[in-house]
């Protein structure tokens, strides 16, 4: 099969989940001897050089990127509460981008067009214009919930009866604008009930549009067992910071959690790594945070600590670092959210906490027991590589196009 990816960032450089998420299918198609085509958004917030890619990478995926300024622009924001669009989403509509998709698909013939995440979907009807390819949504989360969760730990009223007003508007175009495809990938059981319930995938025709589930999935060359020590021990978060609920999470376990760990264990160690560290993070001293910032090599990183922090308060989907972090054998402990669309046994191959106290108490438990940490560390890795495997994945996905195609 041929298939085109419309994506709202480049999947190379994979450095942070979107982009790790897209590249797992991009290159397990490859693999599996299927042509893949990349058309991806450049923007400001997420800027590639292409000449940074590697040829070989442009060889095989044909990558192009357009630009789209992607920038909050207050004017336009405002007119969008006067209206029934959703802003989130209207940022990304681009005559480039759309003009680039017409040349493509004029010049080359698809079977599967499929569109990374919601903001690509207003070129939907593009795609049915000069396609006769079966279009697929691959929906790394539920928009709409991430921005609900958000809202309700937003402390400042004005801004939280905005946010209120914005997610309505986007649950709207959500739940209306998944018809238009012929089938979705979503990638936890929880969002494709989502993607299920009344009203959702009940176009005017009647049909019943399928949904799949698609986890994110690992190479499991990639994740080699290794008797490297880390440093035990020692606490770790590794996430881009410029996604709202990682930043939110960093924050409160920073206020809430981390003064009483430092006080029981005052020669303990917690390292911050990821992009776009806030300038805050950075100037404000909490006792033995070490704030990194970007790593190189963000695996070298996870296998040199020893147990690490999940603190997410909101957001939706499945959280890539959590999976990546089990398939290298690290004790992971995280929030109920956090762990959500990962089918694992608590206290077995992960530990979960929702409060603060939860979480000294689960930090403790690792510190103070060093074999349970290593067990549940070896137990997550069991995990993933049974039922996380990307192969197996990208096979489920193969079949899933075949289907929507008969």
């Amino acid at each position: 099969m041929k298939i085109l990816f419309l994506c709202n960032k480049s999947p190379y450089p994979a450095k942070e989940g979107g982009p790790i998420a897209m590249s797992m299918i991009i290159e397990g198609l490859i693999r599996a001897g299927h042509s893949v085509k990349v058309l991806a958004v450049n923007s400001n917030k997420y800027y590639i050089d292409i000449s940074s890619i590697p040829e070989e990478y442009r060889n095989k995926t044909g990558i192009e990127l357009v630009h789209v300024d992607l920038s909050i622009q207050p004017l336009a924001a405002f007119r969008n509460l006067f209206t029934n669009r959703s802003y989130h989403v209207e940022r990304f509509i681009s005559r480039d981008l759309e003009n680039t998709l017409i040349r493509i698909l004029q010049t080359e013939k698809f079977d599967i067009v499929q569109f990374e995440m919601l903001y690509m979907s207003p070129y939907a009807q593009v795609v049915r214009k000069y396609s006769d390819a079966r279009i697929v949504l691959r929906a790394h989360n539920i928009e709409h919930l991430i921005w609900q969760r958000i809202a309700a730990s937003t402390k400042n009223p004005v801004k939280r009866l905005y946010l209120q007003y914005l997610v309505r508007k986007l649950k709207k175009y959500e739940c209306s604008t998944v018809r238009q495809f012929d089938g979705i990938a979503a990638i936890t059981e929880q969002d494709a009930a989502f993607f299920r319930s009344a009203g959702c995938l009940q176009p005017e025709d009647g049909r019943r549009i399928p949904v799949v589930v698609i986890p994110f999935g690992i190479d499991p060359e990639q994740f080699p067992e290794t008797k490297d020590e880390p440093e035990f021990p020692s606490l770790f978060s590794i996430g881009a910071m410029d996604w709202i609920p990682n930043l939110e999470g960093i924050y409160w376990f920073l206020e809430q959690v981390w003064p009483e760990i430092h006080r029981k264990y005052p020669g303990l160690h917690y390292y911050l790594a990821g992009r776009h560290m806030p300038g805050w993070l950075r100037k404000k001293q909490f006792p033995n945070v070490e704030v990194i910032g970007e790593v190189e090599d963000a695996m070298a990183f996870m296998r040199s600590k020893a147990i690490l922090i999940v603190p997410l308060l909101s957001g939706s989907g499945i959280r890539i670092k959590i999976i990546e972090g089990m398939a290298t054998g690290k004790p992971i402990i995280s929030t109920t959210v956090g762990a959500e669309g990962i089918r694992y046994t608590r206290g077995k191959d992960i530990f979960i906490a929702d409060t603060p106290e939860e979480f000294v108490r689960c930090i403790s438990d690792c510190i103070e027991n060093k074999i349970l940490c290593e067990t549940v560390g070896r137990n997550a890795r069991d995990l993933i590589l049974a039922e996380y495997n990307r192969d197996l994945i990208i096979s489920k996905l193969i079949r899933f196009y075949q289907k929507i195609r008969e």
